[in-house]
């Protein structure tokens, strides 16, 4: 689908807590001028859980329509009703999104086979290219590595999977045992060093939303072998990484976001912005960077 970084890129809303397009279209171009590599839009970062069906489409569509086709535009689809997921991809697919991104479900519990038939499901039912998401801390539910394997050899069109289990014992060994047709993306921005090394392919990061050029270039290093270098740039931005999740994203990175001009400091219910104490640790952190 990609290699190197893609911007889990936020929903930006009003003070009325409508969707703020104008403040959206800053963003993709700051992101383009970034030289980001993907944007993913209406993930978890974009609060998804609250983004209504005609909201989708236009978001979906302002961020291809300003893309035009430079970078891939993926889609988060994932919810706990397969085929809500494949209505979602759907709308993704006829709006021109270049893939999706498909968390594992949540609340409802299944097991590792009724994953397995779960992706099944949609992947018959789509011709685009499927991320999985795997994010056990929000889900309750982890994809084992033989779980991942199994899925994409059932599944032709499941490309890759971003990896957000934070157990990095489990990611090395799902790398080890993969083939080479999928790919590992870190869905953490403070394990993308150690992914890469292990083998993973990039990142869909939260820490772009605010420095993409800073983001691509620790991933471009490592693409190009170069892990000294990108340990340097690592070690540097790391507190900054670390401080956008003091709190539950994406209330942090809003709040820097709109310190840095770029959209207002507004979440949806049921989250809230981030607190006095939050704040103020990022605000020594954008002193930092």
């Amino acid at each position: 689908m990609f290699k190197g970084t893609g911007t889990a890129l936020i929903t930006p809303f009003k003070v009325d807590l409508s969707v703020d397009y104008d403040a959206l279209k800053k963003i993709v171009k700051q992101q383009l001028d970034g030289g980001i590599d993907a944007l993913v839009v209406i993930g978890t970062t974009g609060e998804s859980p609250v983004i209504e069906f005609d909201e989708r489409e236009k978001i979906i569509s302002l961020v291809v329509r300003e893309v035009k086709g430079k970078i891939p535009v993926i889609v988060g689809t994932g919810t706990n009703n397969t085929k809500k997921v494949v209505e979602l991809n759907n709308q993704a697919k006829n709006l021109k999104a270049d893939g999706v991104l498909i968390v594992n479900p949540y609340y409802n519990k299944g097991t590792q086979d009724s994953l397995v038939e779960h992706y099944k499901f949609i992947s018959e039912r789509t011709k685009l290219p499927i991320i999985l998401y795997n994010v056990p801390s929000r889900t309750g539910m982890n994809i084992l590595p033989e779980t991942v394997v199994k899925i994409h050899k059932e599944c032709k069109n499941v490309v890759a999977i971003k990896e957000a289990s934070g157990n990095i014992s489990q990611i090395a060994h799902l790398i080890s045992i993969k083939p080479k047709s999928l790919s590992v993306i870190s869905g953490n921005d403070d394990q993308t060093l150690a992914i890469m090394a292990s083998g993973g392919d990039g990142v869909i990061s939260v820490f772009s939303n605010l420095y993409p050029a800073e983001m691509k270039k620790i991933t471009d290093e490592m693409l190009n072998n170069n892990l000294k270098f990108a340990q340097v740039l690592n070690n540097k931005y790391l507190s900054m990484m670390n401080a956008l999740f003091v709190e539950t994203s994406p209330a942090p990175v809003k709040y820097v976001m709109s310190k840095l001009g770029l959209c207002k400091n507004v979440v949806r219910l049921p989250l809230v912005k981030a607190t006095d104490k939050a704040e103020e640790l990022l605000r020594k952190e954008m002193k930092k960077m």
